[in-house]
């Protein structure tokens, strides 16, 4: 079974003289969480960046399975590799810290989308997950006015970008009448991600909101709501911009979701790692966190948003 994706740009190798390029590129990776299609309008940066840099092999790696276990081993071979920066979406950074020290210690180290503060990394490059999960409360305080039970769900409580989502949401509907009832969480498994949303749909006939923290998250919802003919009964608020998700903003079964910018995550990291490895830290801000801002997408603005999405992940 194939373990994982690489993926380096096919142009990489006309910059240098002939029989030097194998030799004297250095490779920089981008490792990720799950196989999503955040990931590759994530790779989109990625590819640009390395045609700014064709001096670099850069690379995007998908883990085979999202578990903290397969992401050290990944690692572990990056660094067998001796590759000169990797930038991570670390699963479960609590209790990856010895594992990223290491990586720090003989590579150039960013953490993204997910950060892990406690670690030796350089620089967190993405979302500031407290205030998108803020945002998301604001949705869904929208969506319930007069208070309801809501119920989330997400890979994994793991990730410091779960958490703080949680943390964002929770702090936003204090002193609502907003019940969250629960968090489900599948591991990063889609097929029980599903399942958990079939399940809290058949046991709580009085739930009134469904909120999806990670990418794949809100699709599953919005085909289980639309399998349990609950569309505008169930309200839905998502985040990032799956296909799905945004056609069930279109369609009004998705009330909103929170994107990202995964393209500046894949852009800025590695062109990040380029200017850390040249000695230039100016870019570093003092919080060791750049953060990337996020979107509302709805109604309103979603077929305009569909349309650069369709541009991104064809690649142009």
């Amino acid at each position: 079974m194939k373990r994982r994706i690489l993926l380096a740009a096919p142009f990489v190798l006309a910059a240098l003289p002939r029989g030097l390029a194998a030799q004297e590129k250095k490779t920089l990776a981008f490792v990720v969480n799950v196989s999503a299609d955040f990931w590759t309008i994530a790779r989109r940066g990625i590819e640009k960046a390395n045609r700014e840099h064709p001096e670099y092999n850069m690379e995007m790696i998908v883990p085979g399975q999202a578990s903290a276990a397969e992401q050290r081993r990944i690692v572990d071979e990056l660094l067998a590799r001796k590759v000169a920066g990797i930038a991570i979406s670390a699963i479960n950074p609590g209790n990856s810290t010895d594992m990223l020290n290491r990586a720090a210690s003989q590579a150039v180290l960013f953490t993204t989308d997910s950060d892990a503060p406690a670690s030796n990394r350089a620089v967190y490059i993405g979302t500031d997950n407290v205030a998108a999960g803020r945002e998301a409360g604001a949705q869904i305080k929208r969506a319930l006015p007069d208070g309801g039970k809501a119920m989330l769900f997400v890979g994994t409580m793991d990730a410091d970008n779960a958490r703080e989502r949680v943390q964002g949401i929770r702090e936003t509907l204090a002193g609502t009448k907003v019940e969250i009832v629960d968090i489900r969480t599948d591991e990063s498994d889609i097929a029980r991600a599903k399942r958990n949303v079939e399940d809290v749909l058949a046991r709580y006939a009085d739930i009134n909101l469904l909120v999806g923290l990670w990418a794949y998250n809100t699709p599953q919802i919005y085909q289980a709501v639309k399998g349990a003919g609950k569309e505008g009964k169930v309200k839905i608020v998502g985040f990032d911009e799956d296909a799905l998700t945004l056609r069930g903003v279109a369609d009004g079964t998705i009330q909103s979701t929170v994107v990202q910018q995964p393209f500046e995550f894949g852009y800025q990291s590695m062109v990040g790692m380029v200017k850390y490895l040249n000695n230039d830290r100016g870019f570093i801000p003092a919080s060791k966190q750049i953060i990337i801002p996020t979107r509302i997408i709805e109604k309103s603005n979603v077929a305009e948003f569909q349309g650069q999405m369709r541009e991104l992940l064809r690649g142009r």
